[in-house]
C-alpha cells in the first residue's frame, strides 16, 4: 500500500523549479517576519502588557497544536501545490484585512489575535505541504544541504527582520509595513503557478485507479499507526517532543539571565540574540557545504549534543563572564542547524512520500504542544530554585539524550530500518 520514496521520478533539472519555488517562500517568509514584529511592536506600545504578549504567543501556537493533526492527513489527500497557494492566499487576505482595519481607525488588540489566529492556521496547512513537497523535487543525496540552506534562512530572517521592521515602522505608518507581506506573498504564488510539484505515488495510483481510494478518517488513523508501528520514528518525535520542552523556557528566560545574572542591559540582550543569529548561519552554511555525516542521525546527535553544551555554558558560567558565555548562545544556534537539518531530511528520505503530511505534522503538532506546557512549568521552578537552574536541567538532559539516543538500535538505523517498516505496514492495512 506505500511507496517509498522514489528519486526517479525527479527530473534531472530539478534545481530550476525547486529554487524557484524556494525563493518566493523565502521572499514570503522575510515578509511574514516584519508584519510578526510589526504587531509585537504595535501590541508593546499600545498595551505595555506581558499578558496581551502572552496571549498573542499562546494564539498563534493553538491553530498548529490543534489542526496539524488534522491538516496533515489532508494535506496527503489534496494537491500540495494547491494547498499552499490557497494557505498563503487565505493568510494575504486577513493581513488585508488587518491594513483595512488599521488604514479607518478600527484596529483592536482581539482583532489582532483573530488575525493572528487565521495566519498561525493557514501556516498549520502550509508547512506541511511545503515540507512534503521538497522530497518529490529533490534529490535524496542534495536533502541535507537543502535543511541547512532552510536553517540559513531562518537564522537571516532572524537577523534581518527586526531592523528593517523597526526603520520601517518609524517612517511609514502599520498598514503600510503589513501591506509588504501582502506583496511578498503575491509574489510567492505568483512563482506558484509556474511550478510543477509531482504527486505522491498513492495520488497517482489512485488516479488511475489502479489502488483503492480511502477515506479521511482512515487516513488520518493511518498517520497515528504508521508513528507508533515505527520504533525509530517514535523514538524520534519523543526525542523532540522532549527537547522543545526543554528548551523553550531557556530561550523565554534569556532576558532575565542576562539582567539578572550577568547585570546587563538592553545592549547585551541584542548581542544575545544577534550571535544566536550568527550561530544559526554559520551552522547552515557548514552543513549545506558538508551535508553531514552519511549516517544523517549521528549529525543530529552531535547537534543534540551541542546544544546542551551551548545551553550549560550560557547558564552556569560566573556573572563576570557574560562574553565568554555568549560563545555558549553562539553554539545554540549552530547546533542547533546540526540538529534540526539532518533530522528533518532523514524524515523527508526516509518517510513515504505518501505520509509525509500527516508524519510533519503530527511530529510539528507535538513538539508545539510543548512549548505551553514547558512554560507553564518553568516559570515557578524559576522562581523558586533560580533561573539558572533551569539552564542545568536542560542542558543536562540534551546532552544524556544525545548519548542514550547513540546507543537505540531503532533510532540509529532509522533510514536502513525504513523498507522494513514500509512491509509490515503494507501486509497490516487499516480498515
Amino acid at each position: 500500500m506505500e511507496n517509498t520514496p522514489d528519486n526517479s521520478q525527479i527530473p534531472e533539472k530539478w534545481a530550476v523549479p525547486f529554487f524557484s519555488m524556494w525563493a518566493g517562500q523565502a521572499i514570503s517568509l522575510v515578509g511574514s517576519s516584519l508584519v510578526q514584529f510589526a504587531l509585537v511592536w504595535w501590541m508593546t506600545k499600545t498595551t505595555g502588557s506581558a499578558t496581551v504578549l502572552a496571549m498573542a504567543s499562546l494564539i498563534s501556537m493553538l491553530p498548529q497544536i490543534i489542526l496539524s493533526p488534522f491538516a496533515g492527513a489532508l494535506v496527503d489527500r489534496w494537491n500540495r501545490k494547491w494547498v499552499m497557494i490557497v494557505a498563503d492566499s487565505s493568510i494575504a487576505l486577513a493581513t488585508l484585512v488587518l491594513i483595512f482595519l488599521f488604514a479607518t481607525g478600527n484596529e483592536s488588540i482581539w482583532a489582532v489575535y483573530i488575525i493572528l489566529l487565521i495566519r498561525s492556521a493557514g501556516g498549520a496547512f502550509h508547512s506541511p505541504a511545503e515540507s512534503a513537497s521538497i522530497s518529490l523535487m529533490v534529490p535524496k543525496t542534495h536533502l541535507a544541504r537543502i535543511a541547512g540552506l532552510n536553517q540559513t534562512l531562518g537564522g537571516i530572517v532572524n537577523i534581518i527582520a527586526p531592523p528593517i521592521g523597526a526603520l520601517l515602522i518609524s517612517i511609514f505608518p502599520l498598514q503600510s509595513v503589513l501591506a509588504i507581506d501582502v506583496v511578498t506573498a503575491a509574489i510567492a504564488i505568483s512563482i506558484l503557478f509556474f511550478i510543477t510539484i509531482p504527486k505522491p505515488p498513492r495520488q497517482v495510483s489512485q488516479a488511475n485507479g489502479t489502488s483503492a481510494k480511502t477515506s479521511y478518517m482512515q487516513d488520518l488513523r493511518e498517520g497515528w499507526v504508521y508513528i507508533v508501528a515505527w520504533p525509530g520514528l517514535l523514538g524520534v518525535a519523543l526525542m523532540a517532543m522532549v527537547i522543545n520542552f526543554l528548551l523553550t523556557p531557556a530561550s523565554s528566560l534569556i532576558p532575565l539571565m542576562v539582567t539578572q545574572q550577568y547585570h546587563g542591559g538592553a545592549g547585551q540582550l541584542g548581542l544575545v540574540d544577534s550571535l544566536f543569529g550568527i550561530g544559526i548561519i554559520v551552522g547552515g552554511v557548514i552543513l549545506s557545504a558538508w551535508g553531514g555525516f552519511k549516517k544523517r542521525i549521528l549529525t543530529s546527535m552531535l547537534g543534540i549534543l551541542g546544544i546542551g553544551v551551548g545551553v550549560l555554558i550560557f547558564g552556569l558560567l560566573p556573572a563576570g563572564w557574560f562574553y565568554v558565555a555568549l560563545t555558549g548562545i553562539f553554539m545554540l544556534g549552530a547546533m542547533q542547524v546540526f540538529a534540526n537539518g539532518p533530522l528533518h531530511a532523514i524524515l523527508q528520505s526516509a518517510v513515504d512520500p505518501d505520509m509525509q503530511g500527516r508524519v510533519f505534522s503530527l511530529v510539528g503538532a507535538g513538539a508545539t504542544a510543548m512549548a505551553p506546557l514547558s512554560l507553564l512549568v518553568a516559570g515557578p521552578v524559576s522562581d523558586w530554585l533560580g533561573v539558572r537552574t533551569w539552564y542545568l536541567i536542560g542542558g543536562s538532559a540534551c546532552i544524556l539524550m544525545a548519548l542514550i539516543g547513540l546507543f537505540i538500535p531503532a533510532i540509529m538505523s532509522i533510514e536502513e530500518n525504513h523498507q522494513k517498516k514500509v512491509v509490515e505496514v503494507s501486509t497490516n492495512p487499516i480498515s
